[in-house]
């Protein structure tokens, strides 16, 4: 009876998370604010509280994020990581200044204490990559001018989530200073041991995993990704942190055939991890945390676009490619819910949850607005802007017109 209870639940569950997707696709939006609201409608307080299927839903959620960060490895090499470091590296510290500091600053200021500060900043911090580049696809960005700019960002920001991880990971364990130390030491280890490894002997590795038949290639990749999750997670590392560097370990047509297979299963267990967060979010604990959570949205949206506008300046992108790239980084998404699901996890702050989960929703639903219409609003504003100067009396009368030439238009990048 137990057994048939599971599968019906687990079973409306998959087909309920299909159809949701089926309905977001069709109007061109993320389906993750769709999954999250089907989380807070079959968890506590939700209309139809799960039972048998929930510890289920637990361990498929962790695999979630484990083949989240995996596939999202897999899509830059060791060189890349590396490259981005030394040539981006003052876009993503304007990116942390700008981003994670609302977030701290807003936690503080509600008596959340200093470990959740450091949460909330990773939630604010972090920009959704599957989301982003959903988004870019979508509007046929992908060769623009500005697009390698934004990709930058995003790499620094997983690059930074090997060392961020860990450190919460210890605070979140109240571990002491001495054994916080040794685990941020042990993760830094680790994860220059394995883009070392990658560098050099990547091709060695993606030749012992790779294979003609996609069922051992499956295997072989799979059980690699979840055994070295297992052993940083025993390191008290991070699993996501370990899957992260086994994608940035595999390369070549390893790299894209294993792509290829786990989509789908990364797919469908994200799917079941925004529902996991859902489910240990009480709907009634939402209201009284929302106006806090439009706040935080309105003033890291606009830190976001000033981040993407500066770092596409500083690239030599011209104005239009500037508002752009400030748009697109403005969705959040997978990290920030991963990163306050370890809170949830945790216990530090009741209202963490439904914060976060707030939070989410209303980027995730602003973040693809923000990324087509951005442009077009600034256009426009500056445009009366500089028609108002232009009518000045004043202005005309004492100070000849200069006007300030801007770099080529940034569309894509073959245009002249």
């Amino acid at each position: 009876m137990h057994s048939a209870v599971f599968l019906i639940e687990f079973g409306a569950i998959i087909l309920g998370l299909g159809l949701l997707g089926r309905f977001a696709g069709r109007f061109q939006f993320s389906p993750i604010p769709l999954y999250l609201l089907a989380g807070l409608a079959f968890g506590k307080g939700g209309l139809l509280p799960l039972g048998a299927s929930e510890e289920f839903v637990a361990i498929g959620a962790e695999i979630g994020v484990i083949l989240l960060l995996l596939m999202l490895g897999l899509e830059y090499t060791a060189s890349d990581l590396v490259s981005n470091l030394k040539t981006q590296y003052p876009a993503g510290l304007v990116d942390f200044a700008l981003n994670a500091v609302p977030g701290a600053v807003a936690a503080l200021l509600l008596g959340w204490g200093p470990v959740a500060a450091v949460v909330l900043a990773g939630v604010t911090w972090i920009s959704s990559s599957g989301v982003i580049a959903k988004v870019l696809g979508d509007l046929g960005r992908l060769g623009n001018r500005e697009t390698p700019v934004i990709l930058s960002i995003l790499v620094l920001e997983d690059l930074a989530m090997a060392v961020y991880l860990p450190i919460i990971t210890a605070l979140l364990a109240g571990v002491s200073l001495a054994a916080g130390s040794a685990t941020l030491a042990i993760a830094l280890g680790v994860a220059g041991a394995v883009l070392f490894i990658a560098l050099r002997y990547g091709r060695v590795i993606s030749r012992f995993v790779s294979s003609d038949d996609p069922e051992k290639l499956l295997l072989v990749v799979l059980g690699l990704t979840l055994l070295v999750a297992g052993i940083a997670q025993q390191l008290q590392v991070s699993a996501a942190v370990g899957a992260f560097l086994v994608g940035i370990a595999l390369s070549g047509e390893v790299a894209e055939g294993t792509h290829t297979l786990l989509s789908p299963l990364r797919d469908l267990f994200a799917a079941v991890f925004f529902v996991f967060f859902g489910l240990h979010t009480d709907p009634a604990s939402i209201p009284p945390v929302l106006l806090p959570a439009l706040a935080l949205a309105v003033v890291t949206a606009l830190t976001k676009i000033a981040t993407g506008y500066w770092a596409a300046r500083r690239a030599g992108v011209g104005v239009k490619g500037r508002w752009r790239a400030g748009g697109t980084l403005v969705a959040r998404g997978e990290f920030s819910i991963v990163i306050a699901g370890l809170a949830v996890t945790a216990g530090i702050e009741p209202q963490m949850g439904p914060l976060a989960t707030a939070y989410v929703l209303l980027l995730v639903v602003i973040g693809p607005l923000t990324a087509r219409w951005t442009e077009p609003i600034a256009q426009r504003l500056v445009g009366r802007r500089r028609t108002a100067v232009a009518a000045a009396p004043a202005a005309r009368d004492t100070v000849p017109a200069v006007e300030v030439l801007e770099p080529v238009d940034d569309g894509p990048a073959g245009r002249a």
